[in-house]
């Protein structure tokens, strides 16, 4: 996967809780989800050109300079906001206006566009019910199609194994990709035995979530 990039690039990105007018206790889950973005804005701090901020009740925004760790946050924020569901949208591109770094609200420019159409795009798959509905969605400039293409299959296959997850499953899955050690690490840290990390992690196709994983976080980790 290769992309040709003419500018300076950024990556927007907009999250959107599902169904939030419906959860219950949507309070906490707005303090809650505004906890989990400052944990973001602190761990990934060289990363972030302007922080994320709640915008709206139910949605939220920042803007990464470069895309090297752009899964490792959206996987914690996924893992941090548990069992909430957000969509994710993802816009590489530039940004014509001055940039807050402590202010995700007022700048513009083609990234944030990208970012908007890609929520706009999930939502409207969501409503037509496909068996398989991707929850994270990238846009990108014209001559990088094909690039944008592939990434967005694999975010596709990763949310059909997504679903797949018991709670205890995606437990110890998140802990085996926040860590990035070993099954006995991960046994230890959760007070169980190996071979049961083992078995859940064969259960629900780790090794090949990962692969994917680590194969998007390689092509974004390149631009920027």
């Amino acid at each position: 996967m290769h992309f040709l990039i003419n500018k300076q690039p950024y990556f927007a990105i907009i999250g959107d809780i599902k169904g939030s007018k419906a959860i219950e206790r949507r309070k906490e889950v707005q303090e809650n989800l505004a906890v989990v973005l400052n944990e973001m804005n602190e761990q990934y701090s060289e990363d972030i050109a302007s922080r994320f901020m709640i915008t709206l009740g139910d949605e939220f925004q920042g803007l990464l300079s470069n895309g090297t760790r752009i899964m490792q946050i959206i996987s914690k924020i996924e893992s941090r906001m548990y069992p909430v569901k957000i969509r994710f949208g993802i816009g590489l591109g530039e940004i014509t206006t001055e940039i807050n770094p402590y202010m995700a609200i007022g700048a513009d420019g083609p990234g944030y566009y990208r970012a908007r159409a890609a929520i706009v795009y999930l939502k409207e798959n969501e409503k037509k019910k496909q068996t398989s509905v991707s929850d994270i969605r990238l846009e990108v400039e014209d001559q990088n199609q094909e690039s944008q293409a592939l990434i967005n299959a694999i975010f596709g296959l990763m949310t059909a194994i997504k679903s797949t997850w018991t709670i205890r499953q995606r437990e110890i899955i998140q802990d085996m990709l926040e860590h990035r050690d070993n099954q006995t690490d991960t046994a230890q840290r959760l007070n169980i035995k190996q071979p049961t990390v083992n078995r859940v992690l064969m259960a629900g196709n780790y090794y090949a979530y990962k692969e994917a994983f680590d194969t998007v976080e390689k092509a974004l980790g390149e631009i920027g």
